[in-house]
């Protein structure tokens, strides 16, 4: 994806001419440039320097007097269902984003692409490329505030003819299935089952403080990666001018310790020589899907971090948030030991709210079918600490075609204040919304003009309740109808046959107490309820986003085993005796 194509060059342009360019614009200079008449091919190193080249040169650039153009070189086979758009702003929010791009058609995919640029950049995937011709019509040129959007498509390898099928041996697996088995970028789903999620430590360091971590001809880092034997990544380009830089710090749990604490020791030490009196507080960067457990139920976890290890720990408002900033900062202060000390508290909190979230999103996707996690946006960013779950075109073998999935309806609970916030004005948040989660999304009229919750009635199969339970959870923490220290929990009511009812209890309870306890929801199916005219009742459900949906699709699995035992029961078939999972 890193091949670009270099047009309207005038005729006397040569080799020289483009390589003299990039070298001027302090772009790496190509081993190969290929020259046509008129056009040029020329390789970047990866896909960050081709944005840099596309973003500095195409329409600013005179060669030979003509402005040249610079996009991305994609066969017309291989335009499909893929583009990039560039000149995003940085501080723009993510459901904004969503609502332009759903305008276009479904969206499969968004994934941000971590540049050096001020400007945001993401990947997108649309479900046809009819789709991504509209958004590429539509959304180049876009004015959003007092930016354009930049698009282009890139390389779509899914639409590549398919290649003959390699000869296997017996029981053997293909080459292309072998490749789609490796880990992604990010660490994804798709690598060996056994292999540990990779869950780094993020700092926030200095940057005054950046040139003695890594030392002279980085002889001090290269100490620190050998002796915690962790990868160290020192992101000195990331926002340019600006005060702190980011360390990306790979390793296992102990080790990113020890790095550290290294890095902490060479900064005070620093700090000393240059002296420079205050303390440096360690700075923990976080995901914001995160942070909530970390802070735990009214501060308990925060409170006890900071009383086991004497520190004083605050953390970045969310207010910070943006589409190029998912992250918050956990800012840790006093004497660096005490300080290490929190930093292995905070991390273990952290990582266990991490495996969790793997884990559900692992239920997720066994649950609904070829669900892309990716694409649902409830995480912030596509650069989120969350590695992509694998879809239809990832590790997960493809589902055979079924009819169209049942429209499922859940009746979700929110704070009577948080109504104006999720229509949006004149409507736009909760139309953008529908859209979006391919969903009908209304909000019940209030019973009397003093209730503290509304009920909001979802219909739609059940990835479009996943997105749009999803988003709603999302936007009342992101509009802080929840404070910081808080998770977002929420009631949720969803209907079931009576029949199934006691199915869902248990006997003794034993059901609905496993329940709870897979998936740390509160069941509840309250005694003593008359069904209504379609013989149903409801069932009670409280938790946060992933606890909420974990149960939700486990009391609608027990519902259609109820619902194939009555049908075998009618046709006479003998009925299997129930396992509760």
């Amino acid at each position: 994806m890193n091949k670009l194509y270099v047009g309207n060059l005038s005729p006397s342009v040569t080799v020289e001419d483009l390589k003299q360019l990039f070298g001027e614009r302090k772009l790496p200079v190509a081993d190969q440039v290929l020259l046509k008449s008129g056009y040029a091919f020329v390789d970047f190193p990866d896909q960050n320097w081709a944005i840099k080249a596309i973003e500095s040169l195409s329409g600013k650039v005179e060669l030979h007097g003509k402005l040249i153009e610079v996009d991305y070189s994609v066969p017309k086979k291989l335009r499909s269902r893929k583009i990039q758009i560039r000149n995003i702003p940085p501080h723009l929010q993510w459901e904004v984003l969503d609502g332009l791009l759903a305008q276009c058609g479904t969206v499969e995919n968004v994934e941000q692409v971590n540049t050096d640029t001020e400007t945001a950049v993401v990947n997108v995937t649309y479900a046809t490329k009819e789709e991504a011709k509209v958004a590429i019509e539509k959304l180049t040129g876009h004015q959003c505030e007092d930016y354009s959007f930049r698009v282009s498509y890139i390389l779509d390898m899914d639409a590549a003819p398919p290649l003959q099928a390699p000869r296997m041996r017996r029981g053997g697996r293909g080459s292309r299935d072998q490749d789609a088995s490796q880990p992604g970028p990010s660490g994804g789903l798709g690598g060996p089952r056994h292999k540990q999620h990779d869950f780094p430590l993020r700092m926030l360091v200095p940057t005054q403080f950046v040139g003695a971590i890594i030392g002279k001809e980085g002889l001090t880092i290269k100490n620190v990666t050998k002796q915690t034997q962790s990868k160290v990544d020192i992101h000195r380009k990331e926002n340019a001018g600006a005060s702190e830089k980011p360390i990306t710090i790979h390793s296992t749990p102990e080790g990113c310790s020890s790095a550290c604490r290294m890095i902490m020791d060479i900064m005070q030490k620093e700090a000393n020589e240059t002296k420079t009196t205050e303390d440096i507080p360690l700075k923990i960067l976080a995901h914001n899907s995160l942070v909530g457990r970390l802070i735990g139920k009214e501060g308990r976890n925060l409170k006890k971090i900071e009383e086991e290890t004497g520190t004083k720990i605050t953390i970045s408002s969310l207010q910070d948030l943006t589409i190029y900033n998912p992250e918050r900062t956990i800012t840790v202060k006093g004497s660096m030991e005490d300080c290490c000390k929190a930093e292995v508290e905070i991390m273990r909190k952290l990582r266990e709210a991490y495996e969790n979230d793997i884990a559900a999103i692992n239920q997720q996707t066994n649950l609904i079918p070829g669900l892309n996690l990716n694409a649902l946006g409830i995480f912030s960013s596509g650069l989120s600490v969350l590695p992509p779950a694998a879809g239809p075109r990832g590790g997960v073998p493809p589902v055979a075609p079924q009819q169209a999935p049942e429209q499922e309806v859940v009746y979700l609970f929110i704070p009577t204040q948080a109504v104006g916030a999720l229509i949006g004005k004149k409507g736009q948040h909760i139309k953008q919304l529908a859209r979006f989660a391919g969903a009908s999304i209304k909000i019940a009229p209030a019973e009397s003009p003093d209730v503290t919750e509304r009920m909001v009635i979802i219909t739609g199969p059940p990835e479009a309740q996943f997105k749009a339970q999803g988003r709603i959870f999302g936007k009342l923490k992101e509009e802080n109808f929840f404070t910081a220290k808080e998770e977002v929990k929420l009631e949720t009511h969803i209907k079931v046959p009576s029949t199934a009812a006691g199915r869902v209890i248990g006997k003794g309870g034993k059901t609905v107490n496993e329940l709870q306890n897979l998936t740390s929801a509160e069941v509840i199916v309250p005694r003593d309820q008359t069904p209504d005219e379609n013989d149903e009742v409801f069932v009670k459900i409280s938790g946060h986003f992933f606890a909420s949906q974990t149960a939700q699709r486990k009391i609608r699995e027990i519902i259609q085993q109820v619902k194939q035992q009555e049908q075998k029961h009618q046709q006479g078939a003998p009925v299997p005796p129930h396992h509760s999972k």
